[in-house]
C-alpha cells in the first residue's frame, strides 16, 4: 500500500488507486475490514461492559477493587466487571446448560473415541 497522505488534493488519485494488482488490492480491503470489524467488537464489548455496570453493580461483589477515576459506592467499574466475568464466566454456563451459548460450547467440545485416543494424558 502506498503510503497514505491525510490531505488528498483535487483530482489526486486515491492511494489504494495506485495499486495496480488486483489481489494486492483485494487483500488491502480485506485487512482495512478486519481491522474495523475488531475496533467495532471492541466498542460493543466495552459498552456491553458498561452496561453491565450499571445495571448490575449491586449484584458484582465489591471484592474486586479496580480504578475508577471518581470512587463510587453504587457503580463499580468495567474493569471489575471484567475480572469478575474473567474469574466467573465458566462457572455460569456450567450452571446454566439450557443457554445457546453453551450448547454451541459444548457441541465444539465434543470428540469422538478416535479422537480421544489421540489426545496425551
Amino acid at each position: 500500500m502506498p503510503k497514505l497522505n491525510r490531505y488528498l488534493k483535487k483530482g489526486e488519485a486515491h492511494p489504494l488507486e495506485r495499486v495496480k494488482d488486483e489481489q494486492a488490492q483485494r487483500r488491502i480491503r480485506l485487512t482495512l475490514q478486519a481491522m474495523e470489524g475488531f475496533v467495532m467488537c471492541q466498542c460493543i464489548a466495552m459498552g456491553l461492559l458498561q452496561l453491565i455496570a450499571l445495571r448490575y453493580s449491586g449484584r458484582v461483589p465489591a471484592l474486586f477493587f479496580r480504578y475508577l477515576r471518581t470512587p463510587s459506592h453504587t457503580v463499580v467499574s468495567e474493569a471489575t466487571v471484567a475480572a469478575y466475568l474473567r474469574k466467573s464466566i465458566f462457572r455460569m454456563f456450567a450452571q446454566n446448560p439450557h443457554l445457546s451459548i453453551t450448547k454451541i460450547i459444548r457441541s465444539k467440545q465434543e470428540t469422538s473415541d478416535s479422537d480421544a485416543n489421540l489426545l496425551a494424558s
